[in-house]
This record gives C-alpha cells, structure tokens and sequence, in this order.
C-alpha cells in the first residue's frame, strides 16, 4: 500500500493517540496534532517504546489562526495531506437553561466547527489532486435521543454526522470521501477532563444524576480505545466503508433499539431505565 500522510487532532489521549499510533504502525507518514504541546509526552513515549516516527504538531481546532498555520506547514513540508481524521474534542455538561454560555460555546467550537476548520483548511488541496480521505469522529451521542444535561455534547455530534453526510455529497464529485465514526463508551479521559462540577440551580440533583452514569460508564468501559483506532484506519484504507461507523457493542445495540421504535415517547422510559441501571433510582 502507498504511504500515506495522515493528520489526526487532539491526539495527547485516548482515541486520537491511539490513531495516531495505528497509523504509524501501518507505515504511514504521521502527523499528531493537539492544543497543548506541553501533553505529548505520552504520546512520544508510546511512540519511541514501539519505533514509531509520529510528528507532532500544535494545532487548536477552536482558531482560525492555528488550524491554517498547522495545515500550511504539514502541506508545506510533505506536499499533500491524504488522510484527515478530525478527533478533537471536549465533553462537557450541563443543563440548557443554566450551563455556563461560554463552556456551552465551546462544546459547538471544539466538537462541530473544530472539524468544519479543519476540513476548509484541508480540502481545497485534495480536491485540487481529486483524492484524500475525511474521517470525522462522532459519538453514538449523534445518533441517540437527546439525553438530559447533554444537550449541547449530543447537538454537536448529530450536528458532526449531518455535515459529514453532507460534505460526502459534495466532494464525492473531486474524488473525495468522507466516513463519520461513532464510537460507544470507550476507556478515555473525555469525562474526567470536562470538569463537570458546577452549580446546576434548581437541575443540580438530576444534573448529579446523569454525571454519576456517565462517569461510572466510563470508569467501567473496558473497550480499548484503540478499537476505535483500528476502525480508523480501516474506514481510511477501503473506499466501500459505509458513511457511519458504529464502534463498540454498546454503541451497536442502542442505535438498533433506537432504530425500533417510533417516538422518543417510547425512548424516554428505557433511557431512563439505563441510566437508573448504573446511577440508581433518579432523585425525587
């Protein structure tokens, strides 16, 4: 197979730094993007544990500035990119009414129009050599009812399947596709970077609630994000993979369930049923 130069953001943890390290393991010239340089040590040691080269490069999908600067520079040096896997993202909660308006910003900067930056920055050059590939990282949260206090993590990620579909539609013309991964619970650090614990007003029990099954999902996920890594690389290297790419059992049952029903009517109860399952009875 041809080596490839693949881009990947917000690699200094779970998925992103596990992709990063699956593309490299396959031969690929790869490019590991995240905010915050000063976190690329566990990456780097990973990395030099295996003999991988991986390049890593500063890039904050919330600017303007530093998404340009970071394409420019990794186009600049290696001509093309071929593959642009957009990972980067932030998880945090809260109700509509009382979440603080600038945290509820940042969850559409980062998760929805983190991408958008990243894919115009990169696109004009692989339409221009009529081939690359975009693999956007959603959440099966794109794919569910909305979840109380998860409203704007949940908009974002339907919002980041939508203009995947979208976009496949319009660059399929200049020999471009476009593949949204929906990955589950899996073992990563989304839950515990958010922090989370701020005052929700009159939601706060609830609010308490719904964290409780999210954070105890997560200290009880076993999947491997590298699983979700592999799915990666495997939706870059063959052109029939489907538009969405549901990762994780978890992820595979609910869309199914989803799928038979008829209204969020009929939703709302098992949902609440699941969460009642891992966080206990719901405050009264």
């Amino acid at each position: 197979m041809t080596k490839r130069v693949v881009l990947i953001t917000g690699c200094s943890s779970g998925i992103g730094l596990e992709t990063a390290l699956a593309f490299a393991r396959a031969g690929d010239t790869t490019v590991a993007t995240m905010r915050n340089l000063a976190k690329a040590e566990r990456l780097s040691k990973r990395a030099a544990e295996e003999g991988l080269e991986i390049e890593v490069v500063q890039l904050d999908v919330t600017d303007d500035a530093s998404v340009e600067a970071a394409i420019a520079e990794v186009e600049g040096r290696y001509d093309a990119i071929d593959v642009v896997v957009n990972n980067a993202g932030v998880g945090y909660d809260g109700a509509i009414e009382t979440i603080d308006i600038d945290r509820a910003r940042n969850v559409m900067e980062a998760n929805l129009w983190g991408p958008v930056r990243v894919v115009r920055a990169a696109l004009p050059a692989m339409r221009a050599r009529g081939t690359g590939v975009i693999v956007n990282v959603g959440s099966i949260s794109g794919r569910l009812p909305g979840m109380a206090f998860q409203g704007f993590y949940g908009a974002s990620k339907h919002g980041v399947g939508v203009l995947s579909e979208a976009l496949a539609d319009e660059v399929e013309q200049f020999g471009v596709r476009v593949v949204c991964i929906e990955p589950g619970f899996f073992a990563t650090e989304i839950v515990a970077n958010a922090d989370n614990d701020h005052d929700a007003g009159p939601y706060q029990a609830e609010h308490e609630w719904v964290k409780s099954f999210l954070e105890k999902n997560m200290e009880s996920a076993s999947g491997d994000p590298a699983t979700v890594a592999a799915a990666i690389v495997a939706a870059s290297d063959d052109p029939a993979t489907p538009m969405h790419v549901v990762v994780g059992d978890d992820a595979v049952g609910f869309v199914a369930l989803v799928d038979s029903l008829d209204s969020y009517e009929a939703w709302k109860p098992l949902s609440e049923q699941v969460i009642t399952g891992v966080a206990g009875p719901r405050p009264t």
